[in-house]
């Protein structure tokens, strides 16, 4: 891959990386406040219970992300950026262009989505 398109890559991952960071971050803060205040009636202790949870399964995903766009700056960083991490082709521009922390190729994430794929990690 040419220089010019790793470095627009690593833009992009590094403003995705940014703006994940902020969001997990005010989500921590958030899940803190809202379960510092016990004053609160039970309809309100409930509608925050449904809102934690919420924001927990969001961070967690959110967290997940993070964790691939880190993945994918390294992989940028050591030369094997736009690599399949399974088969070791090259992982198709309009999959980069879409997901820039991409792992897989199309082939091989159909195959770990559908669990025929050994899990690297």
């Amino acid at each position: 891959m040419e220089k010019k398109r790793l470095k627009q890559f690593q833009e992009r991952l590094t403003a995705k990386r940014h703006a994940l960071a902020g969001v997990v971050i005010s989500t921590e803060d958030y899940e803190r406040e809202a379960g510092a205040d016990t004053s609160q009636d039970p309809a309100d202790i409930a509608s925050n219970a449904y809102t934690k949870d919420l924001l927990f399964s969001q961070s967690v995903n959110e967290r997940t992300i993070l964790k691939l766009v880190e993945e994918a700056l390294q992989r940028l960083d050591g030369g094997e950026y736009g690599i399949c991490a399974n088969c070791e082709e090259p992982i198709q521009d309009k999959r980069l262009e879409a997901v820039p922390w991409a792992r897989h190729c199309i082939t091989c994430q159909d195959l770990q989505e559908r669990g025929l794929l050994e899990d690297d990690e």
